[in-house]
């Protein structure tokens, strides 16, 4: 069994009082870079949409929404034009008839992949133990 040990207890207490602690607790910002910048890149399907792209270096959007199984080509379309926006994805059109739209990651989406490997490896480790205590509270 995997325990927490005091040093790594204090180890992300530093980076948290590092991330807020300049945080006036009367007055919470109204902007905060953690909530807006995590809500773009980690909405359920942007995190799909950006593992595809990490595994295949070039996408349509059609294969894209096989692979993203359940999302609207509406839904897809906007988180498509939100995480290019944000600097995640490229995409490429070719004038051609119909004409031909490619999305891939960027150097900067490449990065992040990175960092939701971690995650992802992390909840893929831990599911088990997540829907045990689930069941356990009788959620499911």
């Amino acid at each position: 069994m995997e325990t927490v040990t005091e040093n790594q207890q204090l180890r992300t207490a530093k980076k948290i009082e590092k991330m807020f602690g300049h945080i006036d607790y009367k007055n919470p910002p109204e902007l905060c870079p953690v909530r807006d910048v995590m809500s773009v890149a980690s909405d359920q399907w942007s995190t799909l949409i950006i593992l595809w792209l990490g595994y295949f270096p070039v996408l349509r959007f059609n294969k894209l929404k096989k692979f993203v199984y359940g999302i609207s080509n509406k839904v897809l379309s906007q988180r498509l034009k939100v995480l290019e926006a944000d600097g995640y994805i490229s995409r490429k059109a070719f004038p051609e008839v119909p004409i031909r739209v490619e999305y891939s990651l960027t150097d900067f989406g490449k990065t992040y992949v990175e960092k939701l490997l971690e995650l992802t490896e992390w909840m893929q480790t831990n599911s088990p133990k997540v829907l045990a205590n689930r069941e356990k509270y009788g959620l499911f």
